[in-house]
């Protein structure tokens, strides 16, 4: 199938947005493994004094994990789906906390500049055109030393990663997504975990693009060489 890419993709995550957190609760781990790869990001004093973007909010998962972390930060969310932002701005959320309808590459034009302490990416990179360009970007955003978190489906590379995640998608995710009325949307969500980086390779493509101290942390559980962590920080180059 042809994935789904820019405006088509923002659109089908906008007929989404009404079941979206319905579909992601049946999903075993979902809100843990956000809150574990916030952990990951080991934020400082609970955040206080911190600037954080949480690039591609979606309806605030990655948000509310982002605040176990840091309770105490400034968070800036972003997200291209102005229905999966309704939804965000229908949950409680501290005034630290505001939200930004914009793509990744119209960032500025919105208003969201420079410089954070921390970005935190969830379920992002599989799902933009150039992860190359982004990197780049979230790179120039970052304060020196700041920090780079990915949490992200990226296949382990072997064989049984592909199987299981195939298994599931067949077995759970495309049926519901049927059942929803967002067919098109998750059988583009179960190929493009297949057609991305696996784990080590988005790990070198960070490294690439000037991060240091790059790593690449498994999920616990069945995500086990489907679901990652990776952390880096902003590089002198």
């Amino acid at each position: 199938m042809t994935l789904l890419h820019d405006a088509e993709l923002s659109a089908a995550f906008d007929h989404a947005a009404l079941a979206y957190d319905r579909l992601v609760a049946v999903n075993l781990g979902y809100h843990a493994h956000l809150r574990r790869s916030a952990r990951r990001l080991r934020l400082p004093r609970g955040g206080a004094g911190l600037r954080l973007l949480d690039l591609g909010c979606g309806t605030g998962a990655s948000t509310a994990a982002l605040l176990t972390a840091a309770p105490r930060a400034g968070i800036v969310a972003v997200d291209a789906s102005a229905g999966m932002l309704e939804r965000a701005a229908t949950k409680p959320w501290p005034t630290g906390v505001s939200f930004v309808h914009a793509p990744v590459e119209g960032l500025a034009e919105a208003g969201v500049t420079g410089p954070f302490d921390a970005v935190f990416a969830a379920y992002l990179f599989r799902n933009i055109t150039d992860p190359d360009r982004t990197l780049a970007l979230v790179r120039s955003l970052l304060a020196p030393g700041g920090r780079i978190g990915v949490h992200e489906y990226a296949l382990g590379g072997r064989a049984v990663d592909r199987a299981v995640w195939t298994a599931v998608c067949r077995g759970i995710v495309l049926p519901a997504g049927r059942l929803a009325g967002d067919a098109d949307l998750y059988r583009h969500l179960w190929r493009s975990v297949v057609d991305f980086d696996t784990a080590s390779a988005f790990g070198d493509r960070l490294r690439r693009a000037g991060f240091a101290d790059v790593r690449v942390l498994p999920m616990p559980g069945w995500q086990t060489g489907i679901a990652h962590t990776f952390l880096g920080r902003r590089g002198s180059r």
